[in-house]
């Protein structure tokens, strides 16, 4: 029998992804030094002109200054707390960006959409692995990544099940360790999965390992996460 890596797992969740619908991009092309970089920085969470094209397409009666406008705004969470960023961030997310601009000489307030919920087929599904963040000089790269418009959404943590000390708990302690050293990423996270191949669960960035649910088909059974295993 083959043995199952790690690397296995991660490469089955991606073709998973890719069946839903999710474009694939390894992490190192589209880094700063890559051959298709789409960040400047490694400090760089957000990629940045997938945001600013989905702000346009979604948003083309709004002008373009107003665009920018809102674009900063998503940029400029600067709150000491995680929690609070990422608060401030949910309510941009799924009640609009307030923008102020003139329209035929009197000052007009609209909403900046960063996501179209009503018709998903109008956003662009991302999913990048081995994507290397370096906060203060802290270097970390969270298994899998999933991008909605250019915002990383959900973090995806996965272990091995054949190695006995790599659970979910140890995938959930690890997502621990990335919220305490590269707090930016979870500044815009919706979900957080942990998974080893066989079991997985997901939950919010607050939510404590005994609350992550079991991650299940849409008929409520339980599932093998990756069936080809």
């Amino acid at each position: 029998m083959t043995k199952i890596t790690e690397n296995d797992i991660e490469l089955y969740a991606i073709e998973e992804l890719e069946e839903l619908g999710y474009t694939y991009q390894h992490g190192p092309d589209i880094a700063p030094d890559g051959d298709h970089p789409e960040r400047e920085s490694y400090e760089d969470v957000v990629l940045k002109h997938r945001v600013r094209d989905a702000i346009r397409k979604l948003n083309p009666s709004i002008p373009h200054h107003a665009q920018e406008d809102a674009f900063k705004q998503i940029l400029r969470l600067s709150s000491p707390e995680l929690l609070t960023n990422n608060e401030t961030f949910h309510k941009l997310l799924t009640e609009g960006i307030n923008v102020t601009y003139q329209h035929q000489g009197h000052p007009r307030g609209d909403l900046v959409w960063l996501i179209d919920f009503q018709k998903p087929e109008n956003n662009e599904f991302l999913v990048v692995n081995q994507f290397t963040i370096i906060e203060n000089g802290i270097n970390k790269r969270p298994d899998i990544i999933l991008f909605v418009n250019g915002l990383p959404l959900v973090v995806i943590e996965l272990k091995n099940i054949a190695d006995e000390n790599a659970t979910v708990r140890s995938a959930f302690k690890q997502l621990q360790t990335y919220k305490s050293t590269i707090s930016s990423l979870f500044t815009y996270n919706g979900l957080l999965v942990i998974s080893d191949g066989l079991e997985a669960k997901s939950g919010s960035l607050s939510t404590g390992f005994s609350r992550f649910m079991n991650w299940k088909t849409v008929d409520g059974l339980n599932m093998c996460v990756f069936r080809k295993l």
